[in-house]
């Protein structure tokens, strides 16, 4: 026997037979709603919403609202929990043996870059990045502006003069 004094197994059953839309509506009954602001939250008719009441009503073996309510509260306590998966422990990192003649890192301040003592940027493509930094001052703005205006002029030369040259051939 159980709370609602019921066998465990036809408690089951009945919980069992309540739809989704059933328990949605029923969660918000828990909660002391009214049709109409059941209706509202769920955007379905209070028509709809009380028929799925009454459904779960007959499902769950109850006399009124209040009793349905009752009732699903005590076996959403019972049977709505939430199922967990097993953690899992990761493995223990292995060691792995140091790459320096002692064993221990080497003085971080006597680390070099090899790019930055050759006087260039360590990766070997070029980076736009820096380009639209707002730190620039007014001459270098100018100067990356003007850089812009001057590649867009030259991509479209270069369309021009391929659009050109496919004219020419179509029509030659």
């Amino acid at each position: 026997m159980n709370d609602s004094g019921s066998h465990p197994r036809h408690d089951e059953d009945r919980w069992n037979r309540l739809t989704e839309k059933q328990r949605a509506c029923l969660d918000l009954l828990i909660d002391h709603r009214t049709s109409k602001e059941i209706a509202r939250l769920l955007d379905i008719s209070k028509h709809t919403v009380d028929q799925r009441l009454n459904a779960a009503r007959d499902s769950l073996g109850a006399q009124d609202r209040n009793e349905t309510a009752f009732i699903y509260r005590q076996l959403k306590q019972i049977y709505d929990r939430v199922t967990y998966d097993a953690v899992e422990v990761p493995r223990r990192p292995a060691l792995v043996r140091s790459k320096f003649p002692n064993g221990s890192p080497p003085n971080l301040m006597d680390l070099h870059d090899k790019a930055a003592d050759l006087g260039r940027p360590s990766s070997n493509r070029f980076s736009f990045r820096g380009l639209w930094r707002r730190d620039h001052n007014s001459p270098a703005r100018v100067w990356i502006m003007t850089a812009m205006l001057v590649v867009t002029l030259l991509v479209l030369l270069a369309g021009l003069g391929i659009a050109q040259a496919l004219n020419q051939l179509i029509s030659g």
